[in-house]
């Protein structure tokens, strides 16, 4: 096998060489508190009994440098990532420490989701939109500045996490300034966490969300608007990195998350294959106010992204309070609960 060519071991031959090389597997991944992957850990650990499998979950872009830290100290933990921050695989990419690997399906996956030299490829899609709770709410986000609505909104910070961040930007493209300027005057709850607008309706303190996914909380209607009102979307990258100690059970990993059986259980049916289409409804590369390529110009932009969320900080206010996963240090090994 070249790196020019897709793996051609099946599930069972992958789970054999990772068997053989020790057994162990440790994930850094973007998100929000620590059951977050337990869905994940606990399909994986069912299918393959016999890898030690660990899965660390933090904030992408405390992750990232906490990554940098372990490079240059020669001393990483994880074999794999996945994150939020799309211009850390370029960057990464360009510094030469990721393993290229095609996985099985890789050339079936949508172009702008993979690195066309197979440094990265995205396993997921994630979303962001607004939501309300299922007795009713806004039909669209523009609604939201409506009277009806003040101090019945919950909403991640859009100054904390990128997503949430190119969602608002995107929202102040179609309605203008002057609808950011009467959100404001809405008295938001903000939490740090984009589970943070889901939870809030789920529990019945707030009517309505902006910025986050679907939380699947009893109750909660997530939303994709129509027409000019936007959503937003991308494809989560995951990458192996050249200093893995196991690359073997990555590769596992890899091939078993971009399976046709896991791609079809997609969110939404939102995989990221081109061969699985979804159950109703276009791919979302395919939605044009889903902004799925636009938002990785938008990560590669710093400084474009530091004046968003400067001016998000002016317009709403500092962010408050802990992360939601905690603090988990420079090497963490195992998710703290």
């Amino acid at each position: 096998m070249t790196i020019h060519d897709e793996e051609s071991r099946s599930l069972a031959e992958l789970y054999a060489a990772a068997q053989a090389e020790g057994g162990t597997l440790t994930v850094y991944a973007g998100g929000d508190f620590a059951a977050q992957q337990d869905g994940t850990a606990k399909a994986f650990r069912a299918a393959f009994p016999k890898i030690d499998f660990q899965v660390v979950v933090d904030y992408s872009k405390y992750h990232n440098v906490r990554i940098d830290r372990q490079l240059r100290d020669g001393a990483l933990v994880p074999d794999v990532t996945h994150l939020q921050t799309t211009f850390d695989f370029d960057r990464w990419k360009a510094q030469g420490v990721l393993m290229p690997y095609r996985p099985a399906g890789f050339a079936q996956v949508y172009e702008g989701f993979k690195d066309p030299d197979a440094h990265f490829v995205a396993i997921g899609t994630f979303a962001f939109s607004f939501m309300h709770a299922s007795g009713g709410g806004p039909d669209t986000p523009k609604e939201l500045v409506d009277p009806q609505w003040r101090g019945r909104i919950a909403s991640a910070y859009p100054q904390d996490d990128d997503a949430t961040l190119f969602l608002f930007k995107k929202y102040i493209d179609v309605y203008g300034w002057a609808w950011l300027d009467a959100l404001a005057a809405q008295q938001l709850r903000f939490g740090r966490g984009t589970n943070s607008p889901g939870d809030e309706i789920g529990m019945g303190r707030a009517q309505a969300g902006l910025g986050g996914y679907n939380t699947g909380a009893a109750g909660l209607t997530w939303v994709v608007p129509q027409g000019e009102h936007p959503f937003f979307a991308w494809g989560q990258r995951a990458a192996i990195f050249k200093a893995a100690k196991h690359p073997e059970a990555a590769k596992l990993y890899l091939n078993w998350l971009l399976s046709e059986d896991n791609q079809r259980n997609a969110f939404m049916g939102w995989g990221v294959r081109k061969d699985i289409a979804p159950p109703s409804g276009p791919p979302v590369w395919a939605i044009p106010n889903a902004h799925v390529d636009e938002f990785i110009g938008f990560m590669a932009d710093r400084a474009g992204v530091e004046w968003w969320r400067q001016t998000m900080v002016l317009h709403l206010g500092e962010v408050r309070g802990e992360p939601s996963p905690g603090w988990l240090g420079l090497r963490p090994t195992e998710q703290r609960r």
